[in-house]
């Protein structure tokens, strides 16, 4: 068993954050957000990898290395343009010798993959898809499915009334476990999306095509930064399962200074007298001064927040500056290197 992520986009949704940083390896609580994904295929002895890459992949190979750390075995493959998802798939086809998992590249999830692969084998299916319901389905690919879990029908990112007329709610999660035989219907070298063209082909050629109802799991999509906002809070309040907290990074901090038990706080982080850090995430070397307040926030590594600050439900891109007694709340999103002046409000 193999896994192909697609991790090639420019993550342009979750901009300011992904203008120098790839979307695959943005921080998560901290870390690679790419490890997640290949954690729970490592949990399933899942440990031949591919990461198909098309935006900035020499940083993601530099910070992912061959896998060995994370207990895989990595292969980098860059698509030479923007391929689509069953492009991408088919131009990986050399490093794929046996049955895939493909997943995309901005999913959150704690789903056990184990499950997944004996569903698909009990079922000799030639394609499994992973399904989730989800209130609003008009922004994902609506699927839906028989009494015995067979694939009838795709409909691409329907109007909610649409949606509502044929009573379906299930969505495309992003997660396919896929026989070598799929490969025959993409035509290599060329340009197509496997919602699009090749789930519909499998369809057309009436190959054994299952949904595998993950409504039990936890499934997010980061493609945008009040997603990416909300996955941090779901870590702290434990709604995802299987993937441990790391809160013994060594920082300063005042006696004076507050931080929740819920918080986790980076490396060499300095925390000033007076300072409330609050349901908050905060990135390696983050200098917070005196009465600073941080709640419900992302902050990246090495940003300084100066005195009487106030960052609220906000995320904040590495090496930012927040003057003194400036106010960033309401979802604010700043890149790399932004600078809010004294006394601002954002």
């Amino acid at each position: 068993m193999q896994a192909l992520i697609l991790a090639g986009g420019k993550g342009t949704r979750l901009r300011p954050l992904t203008v120098y940083t790839p979307k695959p390896v943005v921080p998560v609580m901290n870390r690679p957000f790419l490890l997640y994904q290949i954690e729970i295929l490592a949990k399933a002895g899942v440990t031949d990898v591919v990461l198909s890459l098309s935006y900035q992949p020499d940083k993601i190979e530099d910070l992912l290395g061959d896998g060995s750390d994370y207990g895989v075995r990595l292969t980098y493959v860059t698509e030479p343009s923007p391929m689509g998802t069953g492009g991408a798939y088919r131009f990986a086809a050399d490093h794929l010798t046996e049955t895939t998992i493909v997943l995309n590249g901005d999913i959150l999830t704690d789903l056990d993959i184990a499950k997944l692969i004996g569903f698909h084998r009990k079922n000799t299916a030639a394609a499994t898809l992973a399904l989730k319901q989800v209130e609003d389905p008009s922004a994902y690919g609506l699927v839906e499915t028989d009494g015995q879990s067979r694939i009838v029908r795709f409909l691409e990112k329907p109007r909610s009334e649409d949606a509502r007329k044929i009573n379906v709610n299930t969505i495309n999660a992003g997660i396919y476990v896929l026989e070598p035989s799929i490969l025959d219907l993409i035509p290599a070298g060329e340009t197509r999306s496997f919602e699009y063209d090749v789930f519909p082909a499998i369809l057309e050629k009436k190959l054994p095509f299952l949904g595998f109802s993950m409504d039990e799991t936890y499934w997010r999509d980061l493609g945008n930064p009040a997603s990416y906002l909300q996955a941090h809070h779901d870590f702290l309040s434990g709604r995802i399962s299987g993937s441990s907290i790391d809160r013994t990074a060594p920082f300063d901090r005042a006696t004076a200074a507050s931080v929740d038990k819920l918080s986790v706080i980076g490396a060499g982080c300095v925390i000033k007298p007076g300072a409330r850090i609050v349901r908050s995430t905060l990135g390696p070397g983050v200098h917070v001064d005196e009465k600073a307040v941080i709640e419900d926030s992302v902050i990246w590594g090495h940003v300084r927040v100066s005195a009487a600050a106030e960052i609220k439900n906000a995320v904040i891109g590495r090496s930012c500056f927040i003057g003194r007694n400036a106010t960033v709340t309401g979802g604010t999103v700043l890149g790399d290197k932004a600078s809010i002046p004294d006394y601002s409000h954002v």
